[in-house]
């Protein structure tokens, strides 16, 4: 799921999270991400991503947008609405899907909790929430379900990196070993009421904590607390955007938009055609399978940079004089100490080590090396 690019805003002024005094008393510096006030970072954005790496960051992720839904045919809508098979889904496990418009294109990648037989929670990324939200309230219409906006409901606090486990079991109960990958369980952390959730963005085991907002200070404190003898530091969303890259996970407005389908993202294995009944999108996807298997799209590859400077969205990637691809994504990585990209490339230059790429940074085409995603892979 991505959550670092800012969009379109909803509100004239930024809105604040719970922790906004937070934030400032740690000096964080401030931006507007898709009409939040949010933490860029507090000091150094390498020291942040190498905390996550090594030890364990603190994240204010209260900017995503949540959605619940509810009612007997809660399962039937989702399954409708969305590309995944969500009525397949465990009480108490999670699902990465995607919602599309009509025509294919991806309007959101989503992660939805089901949280009970007839109760979900649909979390969308900060940019398109309320796209999705308008989505989905129109797509209810005839099912016994209802959609309910909880943005202003809940904050989320995620701790992330190998050291997370163990600060999060200093203040709850909880059965964090039993809890899987993409799963969740209400429990009490540092007395608040919680949903724990063993989901993240950075490539590292870790937690996402949704609660309510007046609880969202006292919870974040107590992290903190918990976390002093492990190495725990407060992360910005800069160094966010740096761990998932290196974790190869795309990001909305980059790597997903309206005009790329599942298929053409390289991310078609989660349209599920077997499910039952249909869905906003199945026609036109099916149409977008046919048309990648007959003649792959373009694949979205790793670059690493032979030299030091660094490429950015949009920049051409091009190959004996020719442009073969964009860049979707790129940026120093401090876990390879080289630049890196994901980019999207014609697919007879997509194998790994593929000779003569190069990326076109204001006019000079500097070489990079193709490597397959992700770029980097925790030790489990």
């Amino acid at each position: 799921m991505s959550s670092t690019e800012p969009g379109s805003v909803q509100h004239a002024e930024p809105r604040h999270t719970a922790l906004d005094a937070v934030h400032r008393a740690l000096g964080a510096t401030m931006t507007d991400f898709a009409g939040w006030d949010m933490p860029l970072r507090y000091g150094s954005e390498r020291d942040e991503h190498q905390a996550v790496r090594t030890r364990a960051g603190l994240f204010d992720l209260s900017h995503m947008g949540e959605i619940t839904v509810t009612g007997p045919q809660a399962a039937a809508l989702l399954d409708f609405a969305l590309v995944g098979n969500i009525g397949a889904v465990k009480a108490g496990r999670a699902r990465y899907t995607m919602i599309c418009r009509a025509d294919g294109g991806i309007l959101d990648d989503l992660i939805v909790y089901r949280l009970a037989e007839s109760e979900f929670m649909v979390v969308a990324n900060a940019s398109n929430a309320q796209v999705v939200l308008d989505a989905l309230v129109e797509r209810s219409a005839g099912f016994d379900a209802e959609v309910r906006d909880d943005r202003d409901a809940c904050a989320l606090i995620a701790v992330q990196g190998p050291e997370s486990p163990g600060i999060l079991a200093a203040v709850t109960d909880a059965d964090l070993d039993g809890l899987k990958y993409y799963a969740g369980l209400p429990g009490t952390v540092a007395g608040v009421p919680a949903l724990i959730a063993r989901t993240g963005y950075t490539g590292e085991d870790g937690f996402e904590l949704f609660v309510r907002p007046e609880h969202a200070v006292e919870l974040w404190q107590a992290l903190t607390k918990a976390g002093e003898g492990a190495g725990l530091v407060p992360c910005g969303l800069s160094c966010r955007d740096t761990l998932r890259l290196e974790a190869g996970m795309p990001l909305y407005g980059h790597e997903l938009s309206t005009s790329l389908t599942p298929f053409d993202a390289g991310l078609g294995r989660v349209v599920k055609f077997d499910k039952d009944g249909d869905f906003v999108g199945r026609t036109a996807l099916e149409t977008a399978a046919e048309r990648a298997a007959a003649q792959p799209p373009r694949v979205l590859v790793g670059l690493v940079a032979e030299g030091r400077r660094v490429p950015r969205a949009g920049y051409a990637v091009v190959a004996g004089g020719e442009v073969i691809g964009e860049v979707t994504s790129g940026a120093p990585s401090p876990t390879l100490g080289k630049p890196i990209a994901m980019a999207y490339v014609d697919a007879a230059h997509a194998a790994p080590g593929t000779a003569g790429v190069g990326v076109d940074i204001r006019g000079s085409h500097e070489p990079y090396e193709v490597v397959p995603l992700p770029f980097y892979k925790r030790q489990k």
